[in-house]
């Protein structure tokens, strides 16, 4: 049998544990509470997958257990915690809105499973994570805003009924798992982030929300502009099969 690698568990459960305790902060109203453990199961969920490539103790077991892990994290909590800041008041309409967003994240966690064994450099559709940080920042940011009827409930229905639709959708979306730069590219990238920490230190409500909404814009704009502009999809297919037959050379 198979040795099965600890520390990258250990993190997964943690991504559990935190799942688990913002559906009972939301189910009792600790709404910012509740936002800020999704965000934990975030940064849970990325660790354990960098663990496990790391140690090289992927398996069928870690992916069936992270997925299970990631669908309360990701899917229920933060389906949970909209209704509760905001789909209530629209009585089954809002529920049923929570409901599509559960059902969506539980497709795209399978989706993965079965489309993408191995490491990548884009997603097939939003991610879950992505997914759950943008519902749970844009609760946060609302929250922080002092957004009431109306404003708060539209903004986050139709947020939820987005993200659903994104998630399920065949854009890609980048990975960052595989990631590679030169020297040059550093000495403009450390700067940049030193910059971006700066400001999420200042303002982590705002930042955080900003940045998980402009991960999610950025497949259906890149899709828009390729749809106006279509030459540029020409010319990038173009540019990638040449790259391939650079390679083959």
């Amino acid at each position: 049998m198979k040795k099965i690698a600890l520390l990258p568990h250990l993190f997964t459960t943690a991504n559990l544990f935190a799942g688990f305790f913002a559906l009972v902060s939301a189910l009792t109203g600790k709404i910012t509470q509740a936002s800020w453990a999704i965000f934990a199961a975030i940064v849970c969920d990325i660790l354990d997958g960098r663990l496990a490539r790391l140690t090289r103790s992927s398996s069928r077991f870690g992916m069936e257990y992270d997925s299970l892990c990631d669908m309360v994290s990701f899917g229920v909590a933060p389906g949970i915690l909209a209704y509760e800041f905001a789909l209530k008041p629209y009585g089954r309409y809002g529920w049923l809105a929570a409901f599509v967003y559960v059902a969506c994240t539980a497709l795209r966690l399978a989706r993965f499973n079965v489309e993408e064994p191995g490491p990548s450099k884009y997603f097939k559709g939003l991610p879950s994570p992505a997914a759950a940080g943008l519902v749970a920042g844009t609760v946060i940011f609302l929250d922080h805003i002092g957004a009431v009827f109306p404003v708060k409930h539209l903004a986050l229905i139709l947020m939820i009924y987005s993200v659903s639709f994104l998630m399920i959708s065949p854009w890609p979306y980048p990975s960052f798992k595989v990631l590679r730069f030169s020297e040059k590219q550093m000495t403009y990238l450390l700067p940049g982030m030193v910059l971006l920490f700066a400001i999420m230190a200042a303002e982590p409500k705002v930042t955080l929300f900003l940045a998980f909404l402009l991960y999610a814009v950025m497949a259906p704009l890149k899709e828009l502009v390729l749809l106006v502009f279509p030459r540029l999809g020409i010319l990038k297919s173009q540019k990638a099969n040449l790259g391939e037959k650079l390679k083959n050379i």
